[in-house]
C-alpha cells in the first residue's frame, strides 16, 4: 500500500443529552470521549500513516476545559511521531478568536506536535513524497462557500495521491438552506484521489461509482435517537495514484439507541426479559391504561430496566415517557377487605374525584403500595 488512512468526524464532544437523567447524561457524555480512545486505538492496530478529524470534534467552538484537556490527554498517551492526526475545525465548532482551535488557545499548547490543526486555507501538508493532504476549515458555523472547490486544482503532471478533507453537506432538500454545499463531484473537479468529508452523522458513500471516494463516516456514537448507520470510521488503503482507493467501513461504536413502544404489560415484561442492553440506550414510551396491580408490575419492572440508587439497571441508559401511561379508576376490590373504614372512604373519594383525577390516580397508587407494605 502507497497510504494508509483513518477517516473519522463528527465526535461532538461535549454534547449534553437534557432530557436523560443526570447518571444517563454522564454516560453518555463520557461515552463519546471512550470512543475517541478506541478510534486512536484502531490507527495503531491498522498501521495507518495519518488521521484526518473531518469537523466537529467539539459540540461547541469554545468547549468547557474537561473537554480539550480530555482530548489533549488522550493525544498525550500515544508516542506517534511518525503518525500525524489533522483536526478540522467544522460549523459546529469553527475557528475564531475565541475558539478552542485559536493559535493563542491553551489546547494548541498542549497538543503533541504531531497533532496540527487546520487553522487556514489552503491547508497543505506532504504526508509523503507520493501524497499530500489539502483541506479547509469552517470559519463560521453558517455558510454558503464550497469549501471542497476552495482547495486547488491538480496541476498538470502531478502525479501524488492528493486527498482533500473539508466540513459540509453534499446534497439539498426543497425549501432548506444547505449549510456550507459540497459540490458531489468536486473530488473529481479538483483532481482528489479522496475526499474526507464530516457532518453527516451516518456513514455514507457520495460517490459509490467514481474514481474518487467522497466519504462520510458519520458520527463514531450516535448523537441521538433516529440516526441510521451512525457509529462507524472508515479505513482507506491507496495503491497508487490512478486506482480507486479502498474503503472499508468499520463499526467503532458501543451505542445502539433504540425506540420501543409498549401498549401491554406484556410487551413490558417482554423487554425486560431481553439480555445483553447495557450498552442500549432505550426510549420507552408507554401507551396504555392497566389495573393497580398490573401499573405496579409496570413499576417494578421499569426499575429492574433502568435502575435504582441501590442497584444497577439493565439497561444502559432510559428515557421514559409516561404521558399515556396510566390506571384504571380503582375500586375497593383491588384493596383488601379488612382496611379500617376511614382508608375505604378515603379511596372511594380519590376514585370519584373528577377535578383533579391525574392526582387522585397517583395518590391511589401510593395509598396502593403503602396497603400492600
Amino acid at each position: 500500500m502507497a497510504l494508509k488512512l483513518l477517516h473519522t468526524a463528527d465526535w461532538h464532544l461535549g454534547l449534553k443529552f437534557p432530557a436523560f437523567d443526570e447518571s444517563d447524561q454522564l454516560k453518555l457524555t463520557r461515552a463519546r470521549m471512550d470512543v475517541v480512545d478506541r478510534i486512536l486505538g484502531e490507527a495503531e492496530s491498522y498501521g495507518v500513516d495519518a488521521v484526518l478529524c473531518a469537523g466537529d470534534l467539539f459540540d461547541d467552538p469554545s468547549p468547557e476545559p474537561e473537554w480539550w484537556q480530555g482530548l489533549a490527554d488522550l493525544f498525550a498517551k500515544r508516542n506517534w511521531t511518525e503518525r500525524p492526526v489533522f483536526l478540522l475545525p467544522g460549523n459546529h465548532d469553527p475557528i475564531t478568536p475565541k475558539s478552542v482551535y485559536h493559535a493563542d488557545h491553551a489546547f494548541r499548547k498542549l497538543l503533541p506536535k504531531w497533532v496540527h490543526i487546520v487553522d487556514h486555507k489552503p491547508f497543505e501538508f506532504e504526508l509523503n513524497e507520493d501524497a499530500v493532504l489539502y483541506a479547509a476549515p469552517c470559519t463560521s458555523q453558517a455558510g454558503d462557500e464550497d469549501l471542497a472547490l476552495s482547495l486547488p486544482e491538480r496541476t498538470p503532471g502531478d502525479q501524488r495521491i492528493r486527498i482533500g478533507m473539508v466540513h459540509g453537506q453534499t446534497f439539498d432538500m426543497e425549501g432548506y438552506q444547505t449549510n456550507f454545499p459540497i459540490a458531489e463531484d468536486a473530488a473529481i473537479r479538483r483532481g482528489l484521489d479522496y475526499l474526507a468529508l464530516g457532518d453527516t452523522h451516518g456513514y455514507r458513500d457520495v460517490t459509490p461509482n467514481s474514481s474518487s471516494p467522497t466519504i462520510y463516516p458519520g458520527a463514531p456514537e450516535p448523537t441521538k435517537f433516529h440516526e441510521p448507520d451512525a457509529g462507524s470510521i472508515a479505513i482507506v488503503c491507496f495503491r497508487r495514484s490512478g486506482r480507486r482507493a479502498l474503503v472499508a467501513r468499520h463499526k467503532i461504536g458501543r451505542l445502539n439507541w433504540r425506540v420501543e413502544e409498549c401498549r401491554s404489560v406484556a410487551a413490558v415484561r417482554r423487554l425486560r426479559a431481553e439480555p445483553d442492553m447495557a450498552t442500549t440506550v432505550l426510549r420507552l414510551k408507554l401507551d396504555m391504561a392497566v389495573t393497580l396491580k398490573e401499573y405496579d408490575e409496570v413499576e417494578t419492572l421499569l426499575d429492574e430496566m433502568k435502575g435504582t440508587s441501590a442497584q444497577h439497571g439493565s439497561v444502559g441508559m432510559m428515557q421514559i415517557e409516561r404521558s399515556n401511561f396510566h390506571h384504571q379508576a380503582a375500586s375497593l376490590d383491588e384493596f383488601p377487605d379488612d382496611l379500617p373504614e376511614i382508608l375505604k372512604q378515603t379511596i372511594e373519594r380519590l376514585s370519584n374525584n373528577q377535578e383533579d383525577p391525574e392526582t387522585a390516580r397517583q395518590a391511589l397508587y401510593h395509598l396502593y403500595k403503602l396497603v400492600r407494605t
